[in-house]
């Protein structure tokens, strides 16, 4: 009697092209994945997106108002820093403060200080309590939001007279200033404010929502003719779009991520998807073990008595035990008319065993079933027993 062990892999190993070619679909598809992510970034990597950014020609940015001023000769220009946008205040320039509430008390310090007595306009949008009070010291934010979007202008400021209705509704206003134009009014708050500079010819115009400045809003209403007019006083119109980056000083200080554009990270995650759907599709495709003939063959008794040391060395004779019972039960189980599927069910063999051995004899289900040994020498007699056992059983 003989048994095959394991040996180094033979000829039946895959070759490399044969791995080529279970592979090179999952590696095509990649590839294109691939290629299509650098295509969309390519693409996307002019687009602008970001909320009331002049750039962006969403629905939510204000491409449409910049271009419309640029008709007008007035340039617009995207700053992104608080020193950019305090370095360009000036008598020439418009300064719209895209959303003031991101910026820190500090910043919004320095920017009032800026802008003073620059002689400019600076027009703030939907500036909360958090920015109002240091951005227009005058001026008061009512904690309740207009109900109304669209309001009637109810001053004399002309360009709302102009204008007309507008979709100026959002956060509200009040003055103790009896300068200061109240315009654009929901129950008795303005909306829209305008405060002269206390020297020179400056002002500071405040702007409950930025609805006028939007492009899907830009042709309803007055909206169009309101903003332009609100924008465009100065030849120069400098758009300051505050970043969270910029209000915690850390501008400069951008991370790699910070760096790559959006579609490049959306890019990513599309591979990755694919590589876990790839991943799934080829385990699926592994079929059941193919036995292989190995060369190498050596006799049974070597192969017992090395299993017997690794047992030896281990201290495993409740696991040798359970070997010898499990393999007695196998053979004996057709001997005396146990169907094989029952050989391991004592309920069914003992039965059996028990009609053919004679009374004096050792008990079957102590054998068979009984516990481990617990030392060397009653390892050995429990082989021995089983040995005498089927010896009996196989007696004619």
């Amino acid at each position: 009697m003989t048994t095959e062990v394991t040996s180094p892999p033979t000829s039946a190993s895959p070759t490399a092209r044969q791995v080529w070619t279970r592979t090179r679909g999952v590696a095509l598809a990649l590839v294109l994945l691939l290629v299509a992510a650098v295509a969309i970034a390519v693409v996307r990597s002019d687009a602008r997106h970001g909320r009331l950014d002049p750039r962006s020609a969403d629905p939510s940015g204000s491409r449409a108002v910049a271009e419309l001023l640029a008709d007008r000769g007035v340039d617009t220009r995207v700053v992104t820093t608080l020193d950019e946008a305090a370095h360009a205040a000036g008598p020439d320039t418009t300064l719209l403060v895209a959303v003031p509430d991101l910026l820190t008390p500090r910043q919004q310090t320095r920017l009032r200080a800026a802008t003073e007595d620059s002689g400019g306009r600076t027009v703030l949008v939907a500036s909360g309590i958090a920015s109002v009070e240091r951005l227009a010291p005058d001026v008061m934010a009512d904690p309740a939001n207009s109900l109304d979007s669209t309001l009637e202008p109810g001053c004399d400021l002309p360009a709302a007279v102009r204008a007309g209705n507008a979709d100026t509704g959002g956060i509200r206003y009040s003055s103790a200033r009896p300068d200061a134009d109240e315009c654009y009014r929901s129950h008795r708050l303005a909306t829209l404010l305008r405060v002269p500079a206390p020297s020179g010819a400056g002002d500071t115009v405040l702007l409950g929502a930025p609805d006028i400045l939007l492009n899907d809003r830009l042709d309803e209403h007055g909206n169009a003719s309101l903003a332009l007019q609100l924008l465009g006083s100065r030849p120069h119109l400098v758009w300051y779009l505050p970043t969270p980056a910029d209000a915690a000083g850390t501008e400069d200080e951008k991370s790699f991520f910070d760096l790559l554009p959006s579609g490049w990270l959306w890019g990513t995650l599309q591979l990755f998807v694919a590589a876990a759907l790839a991943a799934l599709w080829r385990a699926r495709r592994l079929g059941p073990l193919v036995p292989e003939r190995l060369p190498v063959a050596i006799s049974a008794s070597e192969t017992v008595e090395g299993r017997a040391r690794l047992y030896r060395t281990a201290d495993a004779r409740d696991r040798a035990a359970l070997a010898l019972r499990s393999a007695t039960r196998t053979r004996l189980a057709p001997l005396v008319g146990v169907p094989g599927t029952q050989a391991h069910a004592p309920e069914a063999l003992i039965p059996a065993l028990s009609a053919r051995l004679a009374g004096d004899e050792p008990s079957p289900h102590t054998l068979l079933f009984g516990p481990p040994p617990g030392d060397d020498a009653a390892l050995i007699r429990l082989a021995d027993q089983l040995d005498a056992l089927e010896r009996q059983v196989r007696r004619p």
